[in-house]
């Protein structure tokens, strides 16, 4: 039997909620948020750092490690965690998402958030300069898997939902996710429909291959629910994963403010139709206005690359709202990057007493210096996690309505 289970702690009379994970290799403190650690490492910083920067647990990325090292390394070195040098609960996606990244979405403008005032071809690009050189350039999915090509060296490969169980065991994490297919945000109705259903019967596949492999019996599986921009899919989906057994329930899909004023806010009704006490993870969602959100609804975990990759071109979180740091009015500004801040980034180091100022990273970004996204990652790493870690002190303390509505105040600048 496998030791993870999930304890409510409290709740919010809305549904949001204070808990603990319990895994294998460590509690987590919920809610939180979750490091990406892509290729076993988050960009821009060692893993002896997560504690420090407030990180409880990291998620890999299966494609990838598939890729590079190759999964039997990763488990010779004995698992994600110790290959990484970490020590602590881990996570591992299926390489689903590449179903959606590596197929109908190559190619073209779209990302899992789209603005309704925004064109596609003016969207945030999924495939920018730095995805395409990080993902395969074919993706054929079908009713048994996906076969994809290899961003390395244009090899043909296939992963079904057994394959992917398979790697992920070996990988180790202490959380994975059954396989699933993740539509675009402009996919019609009827392939949304479709791809769910197939969600659903590769989840049945994915929960079995699992089941059959006694040793992997510490490790959690959790399911994904999908359905697009429709509510009726969405429901439907979670009533599905959620009936299917699985240890947990993660929050996929895309989440596109064209169909509604927040299709977030709607994907995050379809969490009321789950067991209760089920936990729940947020695939993909990282912005502190979504975190709020997915918090008050019950998420309990978080994973985005929006820390590191805003990190790495300027892109800092303050509790007053988003910042570029490489703007000239920075050039003078010796303040830190956040005065409400404890990172390591923005509080003075206790041997010289001085801090990392405004100044001084916006000369590392304008120089082009190595240290300037390894900075502002990190900054932008900890905001995150002392969000979260604020949240469930609001929770606890039963004032977490008051404490979402000043922070947004701030934030948003109202």
């Amino acid at each position: 039997m496998s030791t993870f289970n999930f304890e409510i702690e409290k709740k919010t009379k809305a549904g949001g909620r204070a808990g603990v994970l319990h895994t294998p290799h460590g509690d987590i403190k919920t809610p939180a948020f979750v490091g990406v650690a892509t290729k076993a490492t988050i960009k821009g910083v060692s893993s002896s750092q997560f504690k420090e920067l407030g990180l409880q647990t990291i998620i890999a990325n299966t494609y990838h490690l598939y890729l590079s090292p190759g999964e039997s390394i990763v488990e010779e070195a004995g698992g994600v965690a110790k290959f990484m040098n970490w020590k602590g609960p881990t996570m591992t996606d299926s390489g689903g998402f590449q179903v959606f990244s590596l197929g109908t979405a190559f190619g073209k403008k779209v990302s899992k958030f789209q603005s309704e005032d925004v064109s596609p071809e003016e969207a945030t690009v999924l495939y920018n300069d730095e995805l395409a050189t990080s993902h395969g350039k074919l993706a054929i999915i079908d009713e048994d898997g996906v076969t994809f090509t290899s961003h390395l060296d244009g090899s043909l490969h296939r992963f079904t939902p057994e394959r992917s169980v398979e790697i992920q065991h070996k990988l180790g994490a202490d959380i994975f996710f059954a396989f699933d297919e993740c539509t675009e945000p402009t996919a019609p109705y009827e392939y949304q429909k479709e791809a769910m259903e197939r969600t659903h019967r590769w989840a049945k596949r994915s929960l079995a291959a699992h089941r059959q492999n006694f040793e992997a019996r510490e490790q959690a599986i959790y399911g994904i629910g999908q359905g697009g921009q429709f509510d009726d899919l969405r429901e439907e989906s979670a009533r599905a994963i959620g009936g299917m057994g699985f240890d947990g329930f993660g929050l996929g899909g895309s989440f596109s403010k064209k169909y509604g004023e927040n299709s977030l806010q709607s994907a995050l009704n379809m969490l009321k139709f789950l067991p209760d006490g089920m936990p729940v993870h947020g695939l993909g969602v990282g912005e502190p206005e979504d975190i709020l959100l997915g918090a008050s609804f019950g998420v309990d975990t978080f994973d985005c690359v929006i820390p590191t990759r805003n990190g790495r071109t300027g892109g800092i979180f303050t509790n007053s709202g988003k910042i570029i740091i490489e703007n000239a009015e920075f050039k003078s500004d010796f303040g830190p990057l956040d005065p409400d801040c404890d990172c390591v980034v923005c509080t003075p180091n206790p041997t010289t007493g001085v801090f990392f100022t405004r100044s001084y990273i916006h000369h590392l970004f304008r120089t082009r210096e190595m240290l300037a996204p390894m900075l502002a990652s990190q900054h932008n790493i900890r905001f995150l996690t002392r969000l979260t870690e604020q949240i469930r002190e609001a929770i606890l303390n039963d004032n977490f309505e008051k404490f979402q509505d000043d922070f947004l105040k701030k934030y948003k600048g109202k």
